[in-house]
């Protein structure tokens, strides 16, 4: 009869061991779900802000998209006005041919012999680009 209560208390005590073992397992992924579960909301977090900053550049890239296509209409008509422009009377052409030479620091002589301007009219130029120095 003494043996088998020491069966029996032996058996007792293996199985209180296995449920303190089992039980410290329970508590070590416990502790390891509760991380897991701080890790999954860091990352949906950051997700979060990620997709938020997603969402700006996408609206950047649409307004820049937006831009674009209104320098494109601006810069369709360009050749269009350049031709207009080479087809003007050639005289207007030499005035603001005789403004970039004056802005170049060409004198008023230099101006009535290379965009064939009058005297009076080089002077006029030549004094607008100088800042009202009398030219030489």
């Amino acid at each position: 009869m003494w043996v088998a209560v020491a069966l029996l208390v032996v058996a007792c005590l293996a199985l209180a061991g296995f449920s303190v073992w089992l039980l410290l397992g329970q508590r070590r992924q416990a502790a390891t779900l509760i991380q897991q579960a701080s890790q999954i909301a860091a990352q949906e977090l950051r997700l979060k802000e990620l997709a938020k900053r997603g969402e700006a550049y996408q609206r950047v890239n649409v307004r820049m998209g937006e831009e674009l296509g209104e320098l494109r209409k601006q810069v369709a008509t360009l050749p269009e006005r350049l031709a207009r422009l080479e087809q003007r009377d050639p005289t207007s052409l030499s005035f603001s041919q005789a403004a970039r030479l004056a802005g170049m620091g060409a004198s008023a002589a230099d101006l009535t012999q290379a965009c064939g301007l009058s005297q009076a009219e080089a002077d006029l130029i030549a004094r607008l680009h100088r800042g009202g120095k009398v030219p030489e």
